[in-house]
């Protein structure tokens, strides 16, 4: 394993997912005092894995087809994209 690689990964993702909609979804359903805390682990936990595979494995067939270079356009402009539509509503 690279773990060079594996740290940039990990704290991308981990920086990108701080204060989003999903961790927010998650403490409110941890805020439940009927929830059992390691049910909204657990689920949360297999819903990032299987979130994570979807992208994996879409990132794999894409790059089949398309050269990673303009895969970081699309991805680039993607972002910009929902930044420009996060501001126009806000």
């Amino acid at each position: 394993m690279d773990w060079k690689i594996f740290v940039t990964i990990f704290i991308s993702v981990f920086i990108a997912e701080l204060g989003d909609k999903t961790q927010l979804a998650t403490m409110l359903f941890a805020a439940d005092k009927e929830v059992s805390k390691y049910t909204v682990f657990i689920a949360a936990s297999a819903a990032l894995i299987v979130a994570s595979a979807f992208g994996v494995l879409a990132g794999s067939l894409l790059s089949e087809y398309i050269n990673a270079k303009y895969l970081h356009y699309i991805a680039g402009i993607g972002f910009i994209g929902i930044g420009f539509f996060t501001l126009y509503n806000a």
